[in-house]
């Protein structure tokens, strides 16, 4: 979803950037293995904050709703659409964003990470994993059986080295206006522009 359906490089650094807060320290700790993705999402979260309280979930669908589509994104996903072709969204990103985005585009299935709320709507500080950002083609698999669609017959499009894995699992991988060389290594194609109409004629071929 992030740099690919939308034009920001991270949801959760996009709500970061609207509080003025930086979340690099939990960066650096998750990619030295630190910390696990359980712990990471908690740091992010502690740091959403108004008044010195966490947080409402309205109020991040709020932030999030100004997020902007990638260009060419409906074109695209109607071509898919109408193609019969089925769609997912397999993010480490926010599900009150994925889940705006599938409904925008008509999507089918979404995987992505959640935020836990209290009976007010506020956030306790906790997330919910549902797909690990260095582990993705877990989620792929379990799409795989779900859509009894083999792995081969699968495409996925990625822009960062957190996509790698789920690229080699396919039967086709994209790179779409990658941001890392591993994920230009792992990639069947490449597309260099921010235009997912760019990969239309990649559509037609293959189906």
């Amino acid at each position: 979803m992030d740099g690919v359906l939308t034009d920001i490089h991270s949801s959760w650094q996009y709500i970061h950037d609207h509080f003025g807060k930086s979340n690099m320290h939990s960066v650096d700790a998750y990619l030295q293995g630190k910390i696990d993705d359980r712990e990471f999402m908690r740091r992010d979260c502690a740091l959403w904050k108004t008044n010195g309280q966490l947080v409402t979930k309205a109020e991040l669908v709020d932030i999030l709703s100004q997020v902007p589509l990638m260009e060419g994104a409906r074109e695209c996903l109607g071509v898919l659409k109408q193609k019969r072709i089925a769609t997912a969204i397999v993010s480490a990103g926010i599900d009150l964003l994925s889940n705006r985005i599938a409904q925008e585009l008509g999507i089918d299935c979404v995987y992505a990470n959640g935020i836990q709320v209290d009976t007010t709507g506020r956030l306790t500080g906790e997330g919910v994993l549902r797909v690990k950002l260095n582990q993705k083609d877990e989620v792929i698999n379990t799409l795989s059986h779900q859509l009894r669609v083999p792995l081969e017959h699968i495409a996925a499009v990625g822009n960062s080295c957190f996509d790698a894995p789920m690229l080699d699992i396919c039967g086709l991988g994209i790179a779409f206006n990658p941001s890392d060389e591993c994920i230009r290594q792992r990639a069947d194609i490449i597309v260099e522009e921010k235009d997912l109409r760019k990969l239309l004629p990649v559509i037609e071929y293959y189906s």
